[in-house]
């Protein structure tokens, strides 16, 4: 008789959204299978994503510098070392990536499972002659672990308990006033899934007339560019460089809706669910990227007028003529999801 695996090796070196995203598959494992160990392998500022105060559940950590002690062969030749001594009995491969493929030669002997990405169904989907709603990545990632013998039901999850607050003066005052609060996350890795910036700040002049916003991004530019806008408007707080990561996720727990883009900060709201209202632009949630179980707030661009979205999976490739999709996404179209 075949037994499941005591102690999972996950590995998911990038990207946050990606990262993020497992959390609700490995809640369902762990409820259903609540005596197996957890490992995740990941970058070290995503640690915070698995903290059991905002996941619910216990998952270890185990941290890959891929620019330093675990940088090229002989760095993931070492990283083997270190896991081994972990005593994992199984890798769920969630990347499927070059170096993990490197780890998984390395990690001989111990039973192991790759996510499917979907490549031949997406290349199907972008080219236009199969569009259809995909599988999710979510149930991706499910299927590795039912792949190592864990049966296990996305539809059974339940959120954790949301965490406090976190412990900072502006917003224990906030909490106060009643408002409530809606987080925006203006930003994106490519261009192409961008809501306009300009467009974005009609959105924030209206809500904030009866609402409390807080501004997320992170980089120096774009923290600049959210601190113009929010001394500008009252009850709109730029929080973009203010906040470690888990301070953010504690406050994204207690918003009462997200708007965001194909991008990171959706997925974190989505962990609590929390109203996650995504815009897409030459994406498209039929992919499987939309968040956990918030595929009623996406909004698109007209279909009619840009048939040929999505461009590209990720958003690195615009479509001739596409460059200003987002803007058929009309700003009362925004406001009004937020009610």
């Amino acid at each position: 008789m075949n037994s499941t695996p005591k102690h999972i090796l996950v590995i998911r070196l990038s990207a946050m959204g990606d990262v993020a995203m497992l959390v609700p598959v490995l809640q369902v494992l762990k409820k259903t299978y609540p005596n197996v160990k957890i490992t995740i392998l990941t970058r070290r500022f995503l640690k915070p994503i698995f903290d059991k105060e905002l996941t619910g559940i216990d998952i270890h950590f185990h941290e890959v510098d891929t620019k330093g002690k675990h940088k090229g062969i002989n760095g993931i030749f070492k990283l083997s070392k270190e896991l081994k001594k972990l005593n994992i009995d199984a890798v769920a491969d969630t990347h499927n990536v070059l170096r993990s493929k490197m780890l998984k030669t390395f990690l001989f002997g111990i039973k192991k499972a790759t996510i499917d990405k979907g490549r031949k169904e997406k290349k199907a989907l972008i080219n236009h002659t199969n569009f259809k709603q995909l599988k999710t990545t979510h149930e991706r990632y499910a299927d590795v672990f039912r792949s190592l013998g864990f049966k296990i039901d996305l539809s059974t999850h339940q959120f954790p308990t949301k965490p406090k607050l976190p412990n900072l003066d502006f917003i224990q005052h906030i909490a106060e006033t009643g408002k409530k609060w809606i987080g925006i996350a203006p930003f994106a890795q490519y261009k192409g899934k961008m809501y306009p910036l300009f467009m974005m700040e009609k959105v924030i002049v209206e809500l904030a007339k009866t609402k409390q916003l807080f501004l997320f991004g992170g980089g120096q530019k774009e923290t600049e560019q959210l601190q113009k806008i929010s001394n500008k408007y009252e009850n709109v707080i730029n929080v973009a460089g203010k906040l470690s990561l888990k301070e953010e996720l504690q406050l994204i727990a207690h918003l009462d809706a997200m708007i965001a883009m194909d991008s990171g900060n959706a997925h974190f709201a989505a962990m609590f669910d929390v109203k996650t209202i995504t815009l897409w632009g030459v994406t498209h949630p039929f992919a499987g990227f939309a968040p956990f179980k918030q595929t009623s707030h996406c909004i698109l661009p007209d279909m009619n007028k840009y048939p040929k979205i999505p461009c590209s999976i990720y958003g690195n490739k615009i479509c001739t003529g596409y460059e200003e999709v987002m803007y058929s996404i009309a700003v009362s179209e925004v406001i009004e999801m937020t009610e």
